[in-house]
């Protein structure tokens, strides 16, 4: 006897339960066979082992009851039935994308060692203006060039330029647009909430039967999807922060809509901008590890192969890699901050 028989019974449902002639799904414990066999009843279960009467609970009093697996597989087969229309669809979207992740990638490798670690130096000094910082960036990729990790480095820093800068080319308007609506706002968070919370495993489950997995953008995409929520909360966080005397004193002058986002609004907000960014170049980092699991290039390709092989070697330098990647992006990002909010208070 099914715990929950009493529920269909007192409903009235055993005839729909037995209408294809199974009944209940019967006893499934060894118990419960072995005290069929004997004779002996079946005891009902105490209150303390009563299951919750989730759907497989319900589904052994009643077979007709459907299964959990029958919600879930019910997911997949909607997913699958419009996937070739939103293929259709998204494929021409974000083919560029594809095509700026191969070429960026192409260019950082092609580049040879001796012109792209002097370019690299060149910019991290033009950012951050520490010559400490230079320093350690070259220590940095002396030793990756060293241990023959320079080719795996690059492609780390490329497609995290890529979607970096993405997050930041779209994250910023719509931060703006949230913060010239409310109503946007409201609708906005709890995607953003989602997005931010979802675990990044689960970013890849749709794109693997949206795209095929040689293709570049699947993982583009999931880096972005993951990266690009701190850029979009702290823009709209900081434009809303930006004291309302000094807008009204902007409006005192006449000035425009445009006048002030640019001139007025964006300036004061930049430090809370600029610290989206640096979280969403952190979580790009993060991401781009997992998304070696889908093809994505990189050091987290030798993390995945220590994982796979047991290489307790491989795995513990390519981390030591990413992690020196980790503090040059988050250095470079935050001193350029403290130089925005030093000529901020001039």
């Amino acid at each position: 006897m099914a715990t929950y028989d009493f529920v269909f019974s007192g409903l009235g449902l055993k005839d729909w339960c037995n209408k294809d002639g199974t009944g209940s799904a019967g006893p499934v414990s060894m118990a419960d066979l072995m005290a069929q066999s004997g004779g002996k009843e079946i005891p009902s279960p105490s209150l303390w082992d009563l299951p919750f009467p989730s759907m497989d609970a319900l589904h052994e009093a009643c077979a007709a009851f459907p299964k959990s697996r029958v919600l879930t597989k019910g997911l997949e087969q909607g997913f699958l039935e419009i996937k070739d229309n939103l293929s259709l669809v998204l494929d021409p979207l974000t083919q560029p994308l594809s095509w700026a992740l191969s070429g960026t990638l192409s260019l950082f490798q092609e580049t040879p060692w001796w012109l792209m670690i002097p370019l690299l130096l060149a910019v991290v000094m033009l950012v951050s203006r520490s010559v400490k910082l230079v320093g350690f960036v070259a220590l940095s990729f002396a030793l990756l060039s060293f241990i023959n990790y320079y080719d795996y480095a690059i492609q780390t820093l490329a497609v995290i330029f890529v979607c970096a800068f993405l997050c930041v080319l779209v994250g910023v308007p719509i931060g703006i647009a949230m913060s010239r609506s409310d109503a946007l706002q409201r609708t906005a968070i709890p995607v953003l909430d989602m997005l931010q919370t979802l675990p990044p495993f689960v970013y890849l489950i749709p794109l693997i039967f949206l795209f095929s997995v040689t293709e570049p953008k699947l993982y583009g995409i999931a880096i972005i999807l993951y990266a690009i929520v701190p850029v979009v909360r702290l823009t709209d966080l900081g434009i809303r922060l930006v004291d309302k005397d000094v807008i009204e004193a902007a409006d005192a002058f006449g000035m425009t809509n445009r006048q002030k986002l640019y001139k007025v609004e964006i300036p004061l907000a930049l430090p809370n901008i600029m610290a989206g960014v640096n979280q969403t170049i952190m979580m790009s980092l993060a991401m781009v590890v997992i998304a070696s699991l889908v093809s994505a290039p990189g050091l987290g390709v030798l993390v995945l192969r220590g994982i796979r092989n047991l290489e307790l070697g491989v795995g513990l330098v390519s981390g030591l890699g990413i992690v020196l990647l980790a503090v040059i992006l988050d250095r470079t990002t935050k001193l350029a901050l403290a130089r925005i909010n030093a000529a901020q208070r001039d």
